[in-house]
This record gives structure tokens, sequence and C-alpha cells, in this order.
């Protein structure tokens, strides 16, 4: 409830003119056919059966004073209540100052539209208050219409609570949005707080891993340079060569858990693939979005796998997610490269720079590249990842 007054603000919207106009609009224009109204005219209407009484009134006046039930619809935010009765003071005005005249055609209108608002943004007791208020209008309007007459009372008052019903319902249905919108707000929270903590946790592993290698190889190195000692030069050689290789694969172990550590996304059991791209576009809003895969699929390294799954996910992130906005990510298995495109809408809320940044240093990682161009507020894609067999 206390999000629904939020919503309506205090200020005067487009929309607020567009009705108030309309409303004013339909009732000048309506007084001002009772202004050029002939008495010729009402007496032949009455003859015929389209009016039920005579006019009291062409007064120019009526345009102006009826005018003063529609206004004040523009400040129906600030208080429905307020509007409703001023409407009513002027129509009662009207009533008394030009007696029987048409106004069912504007006035009936201005009823149920106060009547709906209310329903649909006031609390409960002020929105029943509001309804009463405008069964009272609708009388007012019907009472001395020259047009219906008082006995279109007994259809218009049911009228005006099959409205406020419907304005009811439609408010009880802003709230349950309004709930589940609160709702998935929490549960994405709740999702994200999880991930940290694995992300933690696996940070954690890793680091272990890291120092483990690292004592591990470092020991390994030392042994093999203090067995070189007194060597010849042939047998010194070959084992400063494997010292070299040793090293480089010492390194190489490295730059793969740092790259993990670096991500801010490590790799959770199972390890996410290439073969799991669909469910990730799966997971999305966006209808109609498609995933490709041509040349030759095989299984490729972990780190490659790994790699391209976080490419896609890192850049599909960047991109709007909802309906009407379809993403294609195209994957193509090469002899010796991977080539994932990825294409699809900017998402403006988005910080496309730090996708691209954070997509990039995957690629740059395994020695792969990352190409992106933005046009006409979408972006295309290109990477190339290496696949050493």
């Amino acid at each position: 409830m206390d999000a629904i007054q939020q919503q309506r603000g205090r200020g005067i919207r487009p929309v607020d003119w567009l009705l108030a106009g309309g409303l004013t609009v339909l009732g000048a224009l309506l007084m001002r056919e009772n202004v050029q109204m002939s008495d010729a005219a009402v007496q032949q209407a009455i003859a015929e059966g389209s009016m039920v009484h005579g006019m009291s009134s062409h007064s120019l006046w009526m345009i102006p004073v009826f005018a003063g039930a529609t206004v004040p619809v523009l400040w129906w935010r600030r208080g429905i209540l307020a509007v409703t009765g001023v409407s009513i003071a002027v129509m009662a005005l009207h009533v008394v100052l030009f007696g029987w005249v048409t106004r069912c055609g504007a006035g009936l209108p201005l009823a149920f539209v106060l009547t709906f608002l209310g329903a649909l943004t006031a609390k409960r007791s002020t929105a029943w208050i509001v309804c009463g208020l405008n069964v009272v209008l609708t009388g007012l309007v019907l009472v001395v219409d020259a047009t219906t007459g008082a006995g279109a009372m007994l259809l218009a008052e049911p009228v005006v609570v099959i409205v406020f019903a419907v304005g009811l319902a439609a408010r009880h249905r802003s709230v349950l949005n309004q709930e589940l919108a609160n709702r998935e707000a929490e549960l994405r929270q709740l999702r994200d707080e999880r991930a940290a903590l694995e992300v933690a946790d696996d940070r954690a592993r890793l680091s272990q891993q890291l120092d483990g290698l690292l004592q591990d190889r470092l020991g390994e190195l030392t042994t093999a340079a203090e067995s070189a000692d007194g060597l010849p030069p042939a047998e010194a050689k070959v084992v400063l060569e494997s010292i070299e290789s040793d090293s480089r694969r010492t390194l190489d172990d490295m730059r793969e858990i740092v790259g993990l550590l670096r991500g801010d996304d490590v790799a959770l059991a199972p390890t996410p693939t290439v073969a799991h791209l669909d469910t990730l576009l799966a997971r999305l809003r966006t209808t109609h979005s498609r995933l490709s895969v041509t040349g030759d699929p095989r299984s490729l390294p972990a780190t490659v796998e790994l790699s391209a799954y976080r490419i896609v996910e890192h850049l599909i992130a960047a991109l709007a997610d909802h309906a009407g906005a379809p993403i294609e990510v195209a994957v193509r298995f090469e002899a010796d490269a991977l080539e994932i495109r990825v294409n699809g809408q900017v998402n403006e809320k988005a910080d496309l720079k730090a996708a691209v940044a954070r997509a990039k240093e995957r690629a740059r990682l395994l020695g792969g590249s990352l190409e992106v161009k933005v046009s006409k507020g979408r972006a295309g894609a290109i990477a190339q990842l290496p696949v050493v067999g």
C-alpha cells in the first residue's frame, strides 16, 4: 500500500493534463450545445422523446462554471477526496444556477473517472468515501438533467459501484505485482550473497593450491639445480633445459590459477563449458535468443572451455535482457582456435566497458583476442581463443 502511495507522487503529470483536459473539453462542448439550442429545438426534442424536460437556461456562464468541476482533476494526486468534494460543490452550484440542462454526457464520465482513481490509489477507507461522494455527484448530474431525467440514476448509480470494483481489482493487482517485484529483488540479493560466499570459498581453495604448487615446484627446481653441480657440460645442459621446461610449466599453472582468482567468478563444480551456453541463454528473459554452433564440435582443454563460457557470460551481462531484444551467440570450432561471436542490444544501465575488460582479460590469459564494436545501441563482439592440442 505504501509503495502505491509513493508512486502517486505530488506533481501534475502529462497524463493528468490529458485527463482533465479531455473532461473539460467534453463538458465545454456539451454546455455550448445547451447554450445554442433554441426553445423550438427543445420542444421538438421533447416531442420526439430525446429530451424529458425543457431547458431552464441558455446562459454562457454554464461553460466556465462546469469547467470548475473538471479542471480540479489536475490535482487528483494531491488529494482525490478534496477534488471530488470540489466537483460536487461546483456541480451543485451548476444545478442551482441553471436548472434543467443536459449534464450527463460530461458529468457521468467525471464521476466514473474520480471513482476509479479513488479506488486505485487512495487508502481503503478514503476510497469508500470517494465512492459514496461520487454516488452523490452522479445524483446531482442527473437530478434535473433535461435529456435523461432523474430516472437514469437507476442505471448510473450501479455503474459507479461497478467502476469502483474495477478500480479495487486493479489496485489489488498492482499491490501483488509490487510484492512480486520486491520478492524477486530479495531472491536476487540472496542468490548474489550465496554466490559471493561460494566465490570466497573457491578463492581460499585456489590460494592453497597455488601455495602448494609453488612449494612443490620450487623444491623440485632446487633439487634439480643442485644435482647439476659438478656435472659435465652436456649433462648440465640437459638438466638446465629440464629446469627451464618445468619452470615454464609452473608459470602456466600459476597463470591459470591467478586468472581464476582475478576473474571474480572462480569456477564452481561442475565447471561450465561451451556445452552449457544454451542453459546460460535459457536463463535470460530475452525472447528469441539463439545459440548456433558450427565447425567440428569437440571437447577442448578445460581452460578453453571455461574461458569461452565466462567470456559469453561477461558480455551478455552488459546486453539488454528484456522481451524484444534478442541476443545471438555463435560458436565456431576451428582446427586451431575457437571463435565466439556475441551480438545484442546494449543495456544502458550496465557497465559495458567493465564487462568487455573482464572478457578481454579471459581471452588474453589464453593468448587469444577479443574485439568489440558498438553501433546504434547494439554491440558485436568477436573472440578468438587458441586451442592447444
